[in-house]
């Protein structure tokens, strides 16, 4: 088995997103990728959408969150779903850090 199964808090490669936000991909396989987003106070996860599903977790922090015609602040241990093809985007209220699960994988993060 090539699947890597376990990562410490250690690993990975931050990549910059600009404005003081960040990400790295925690682990992967095809079919699920877990992902962690820091973001600056104020920072800003620009409203988007992908056709993958998505589940976020709120690890540290507060994030005003938009999905679909839906928004709502959230704090740390609270998360959301944005289903496939759902326009979403996320405010920092605070610095904070998101946990992102992803089916399938984001092949555009592993480039």
């Amino acid at each position: 088995m090539d699947t890597k199964l376990f990562a410490q808090s250690t690993e990975g490669e931050w990549v910059e997103l600009g404005q003081g936000n960040r990400r790295r991909v925690i682990l992967h396989t095809d079919e699920l990728m877990l992902v962690e987003f820091a973001f600056e106070k104020d920072g800003i996860g620009a409203p988007h959408s992908h056709p993958h599903v998505q589940a976020s977790y709120i690890a540290e922090g507060r994030f005003e969150v938009t999905v679909g015609e839906q928004t709502q602040v959230l704090s740390a241990g609270d998360s959301f779903i944005a289903p496939s093809g759902v326009v979403h985007g996320v405010r920092a209220l605070d610095a904070g850090r998101l946990i992102d699960s992803f089916t399938p994988h984001r092949a555009d993060f592993l480039k």
